[in-house]
């Protein structure tokens, strides 16, 4: 079984900052890529960010240089720091770990007042 607990979302002014945190648990063996995707109400859901095992970032368009991935070295412990904040970041928060399957968090919600 593997487990993600994510934490961090809330409610935040546009222009703010929020920062989630997904700690990975279980039958995981070694490291591997993590990412973040969110889904804003009547939408899909979309990419955020991924890093992999050797710390290489993508990152969806809508939030370079504003969101940053990151994560504990040697540990399946991935962070997202968001800055810059804008109502459209409004969405469910899923953090991910790619083994053999993609797991999924519970989901936090970030909601983004104009």
């Amino acid at each position: 079984q593997v487990q993600l607990v994510e934490s961090g979302g809330g409610l935040v002014q546009a222009g703010g900052s929020l920062r989630l945190s997904c700690a990975a648990s279980g039958s995981i063996f070694r490291i591997n890529t993590m990412g973040w995707y969110r889904q804003a109400p009547g939408k899909q859901r979309e990419l955020v960010a991924t890093i992999s095992s050797g710390s290489s970032t993508n990152y969806a368009g809508s939030v370079k240089g504003r969101f940053t991935i990151s994560r504990e070295h040697g540990k399946n412990t991935v962070y997202l720091q968001m800055n810059s904040l804008k109502p459209e970041d409004t969405a469910v928060y899923y953090c991910t770990i790619r083994l053999a399957y993609t797991y999924w968090g519970q989901g936090t919600q970030v909601t983004v007042s104009s």
